[in-house]
């Protein structure tokens, strides 16, 4: 009845603020008004007009709208953070923060959902992204996310919505994790400062274990013997600029007397330097003799140590495997 008596002398009320259900609810009660005699109305209108006065302060009222309400005062990534958590987003609809996902985590997603799902999101994208994201699925997945959408003609939008919240909480939310780094990075870090003896028994032991997982921390080791296929030439100088010579001329006189994968990084590190500064290092090299395994080792760990630290701090970039195929 107050709903009537607004609307009936020209009052704008914001009723797509309210959940679905109540504005559904809410247009079956004003349907079902018919004559009401003028007394009622008066009362009606006193007893609403007593409980506005009443009233010594309102909130926003659910999610969308206290983090609304908030988020002037928040700082934007937290706020993000929050409608992700809460599966809400900004007036109420998920859909733009999955939208904004990046096209490799679109294609997650589709991956990891049922087709239906995937049809509704492919519908939801601007025509150039879902193209995009199409092109890079396996042609019998695309097939039938495509033909799905020809099912979707009659879907309510509140499914929609529930659909795409549902998918917020799943992969637009920011997981608050303990480690900077991935397992893989960790495990490789640590591995990489290890004896070559317990590398080579942990990476066994992991290949056991999880062949996936020792193949990657593989990837992620570098050691002396990975200078010539991992190591730019251009980016030797940089390398050996902050190793200690006497360490350096040590390394390479190991290197030179050991096994071949050793010979040729030592080789690729004096055929990348100036050749006075090369012929230098050979002659200390030729000095020190035999070197023991224990200190031709740490040696050789704090050379490749020097080119990790130049990776980790982004001077310098080394050749991965897929570079090295495709050469």
């Amino acid at each position: 009845m107050i709903v009537q008596l607004l609307i009936g002398d020209g009052g704008k009320l914001q009723l797509s603020q309210l959940p679905e259900n109540l504005q559904i609810l809410l247009a079956r009660e004003v349907g079902a008004i018919r004559l009401i005699d003028r007394d009622t109305v008066h009362a009606v209108a006193d007893e609403f007009s007593g409980l506005l006065g009443a009233i010594g302060m309102s909130s926003p009222g659910g999610a969308d709208a206290a983090i609304e309400a908030l988020s002037a005062h928040l700082s934007p990534d937290l706020a993000t953070r929050l409608r992700a958590e809460m599966g809400t987003a900004k007036n109420g609809d998920p859909w733009p923060m999955i939208l904004a996902l990046p096209d490799d985590d679109l294609l997650g997603l589709m991956r990891r959902e049922s087709t239906e799902v995937c049809a509704i999101t492919l519908s939801k994208l601007p025509v150039a992204k879902a193209a995009a994201v199409l092109e890079k699925l396996p042609g019998d997945q695309a097939r039938r996310i495509t033909y799905a959408i020809s099912q979707t003609e009659n879907i309510a939008p509140d499914a929609v919505k529930r659909i795409g919240a549902a998918l917020v909480q799943d992969h637009c939310t920011k997981k608050v994790v303990a480690f900077e780094k991935a397992p893989v990075a960790r495990v490789g870090a640590i591995l990489n400062s290890s004896p070559a003896q317990t590398r080579d028994d942990v990476l066994e032991g992991l290949g056991a274990d999880d062949p996936a997982f020792a193949d990657d921390v593989r990837k992620a080791i570098f050691t002396f013997k990975d200078i010539p296929a991992r190591l730019v030439p251009t980016d030797v100088p940089a390398c050996i600029r902050g190793v200690d010579g006497d360490v350096l001329s040590t390394a390479i006189a190991a290197a030179l007397a050991g096994a071949p994968e050793f010979v040729a990084a030592a080789e690729f590190i004096l055929a990348n330097i100036s050749q006075r500064m090369a012929g230098q290092i050979r002659e200390d090299a030729a000095e020190k003799g035999t070197v023991k395994p224990k200190v031709a080792e740490e040696s050789m760990r704090a050379l490749s140590s020097a080119v990790r630290e130049l990776v980790d701090a982004g001077t310098i970039t080394l050749v991965s495997d897929e570079e090295e195929d495709g050469e």
